[in-house]
């Protein structure tokens, strides 16, 4: 099979990114597999997560600054989709020329069907919403793999496509099939937007070297720092109500981000400068999990936490907030414990309730254990059956 990925990144650091390196790494044993970035190619970095060990080509398309005549009557209509006019299938098919407009259009038209593709992949909504959108005018079978939860997609005040749900459920169906990372997902999309979709769960990116242990007394949360989506800020909070009763145990974060000073900020009102440290995202992440003691998830919302999985590759005990995604992978598990939800009191209460358990070493054990389901062998298996199902319904 002849595999293109669609990614508006690749070699940047983000969770989104290092998931599709190692899928796209991993299906170039058997199949011819190209990355098709909008990257600059003086970002290019084959070694970033390991894909100088694959067989993957690098392609990168550049989409040119609109002139007036274009871009004007581009914004115009955005705004007018946005706020005043009824969200129709005609008015959301302009709305899809207009937020990606012709000249771009026929360049990515160009790109693709010169290059003879089996299948498309558009990497996330925007771009899987690009590659809808062109799907009459390419010979590629297509897909989108969505990498944000259907509430991180439409809900709060800081929904990804807030308001957009006619747009998805008009535009999405035009492609032959939709990944999502979760069972909860697929059944929110089709029970209230109509769109069927397949679940095939992110594998795990990381070979261990070394395990955590109780003995550092340290807490762990990995991500970027934005606002309003991991919760760090709840989580700084939390540890300040939670170094009250403890005076040993220490917090990493591992991150980058515009909400990197606002953080930072929050650590010093708290005076916790000794012991909340903020560390910028590293190639070698393993080390940093493998001198942790418990792993904290503190997100908001979530399309599918890897971290959490590579925490138990550690075989760290987990802290959860409730969400979609967590209720679906670990709640009831005897290695963790899940808080409501942006609740800092909560977050305070398990934070200490973890400490003191006596069992965390047999539950950093239990943790690794469970992470044999998500195996990259098993979820390679998961797309190439997808892929050969797609191009045979397509005969």
């Amino acid at each position: 099979m002849k595999i293109c990925f669609y990614c508006d990144s690749i070699f940047t650091f983000g969770g989104v990114q290092r998931v599709l390196a190692v899928v796209a790494t991993a299906l170039s044993e058997k199949n011819d597999v190209t990355i098709l970035t909008i990257d600059p190619k003086e970002l290019e970095n084959k070694s970033l997560y390991g894909m100088d060990k694959g067989n993957i080509h690098f392609k990168y398309i550049t989409f040119s600054k609109l002139p007036f005549y274009e871009f004007f009557p581009c914004k115009f209509y955005s705004w007018l989709y946005k706020t005043l006019l009824p969200k129709t299938k005609l008015t959301t098919k302009c709305y899809e020329y207009t937020s990606f407009p012709n000249s771009h259009r026929q360049k990515l038209i160009k790109e693709i069907n010169e290059s003879n593709y089996d299948i498309v992949v558009g990497v996330h909504v925007f771009l899987a919403f690009q590659i809808a959108g062109i799907k009459k005018s390419i010979k590629a079978r297509t897909v989108g793999w969505l990498h944000t939860s259907y509430d991180g997609f439409f809900s709060g005040e800081r929904a990804y496509i807030k308001g957009q749900e006619k747009r998805f459920s008009y535009q999405m169906p035009l492609l032959d099939k939709v990944v999502v990372l979760s069972k909860n997902d697929k059944s929110k999309f089709i029970n209230e937007l109509g769109v069927n979709t397949e679940t095939i769960y992110n594998p795990l990116t990381l070979v261990p070297v070394g395990k955590g242990d109780p003995s550092f007394k340290k807490f762990l949360a990995v991500g970027r720092l934005v606002p309003h989506t991991k919760g760090f800020d709840v989580l700084i909070k939390a540890f300040s109500i939670f170094a009250q009763s403890d005076k040993d145990w220490t917090l990493d974060i591992v991150g980058e981000g515009p909400e990197e000073l606002v953080l930072k900020s929050l650590i010093s009102e708290h005076n916790l400068q000794e012991r909340v440290i903020i560390h910028p995202f590293t190639d070698d992440i393993g080390q940093l999990y493998s001198k942790a003691s418990v792993y904290v998830l503190s997100s908001r919302w979530e399309g599918f936490p890897v971290v959490l999985l590579e925490a138990m590759l550690y075989h760290l005990p987990i802290i959860a907030s409730k969400i979609p995604i967590t209720e679906e992978l670990i709640e009831n598990r005897v290695f963790s414990v899940l808080f409501q939800k942006e609740n800092i009191t909560d977050l305070a209460e398990k934070m200490l309730y973890m400490t003191k358990d006596a069992n965390l070493k047999e539950m950093g054990e239990l943790a690794y254990s469970y992470t044999k389901d998500f195996r990259l062998e098993l979820i390679i298996e998961k797309w190439n059956k997808l892929f050969k199902e797609i191009l045979d319904n397509g005969e």
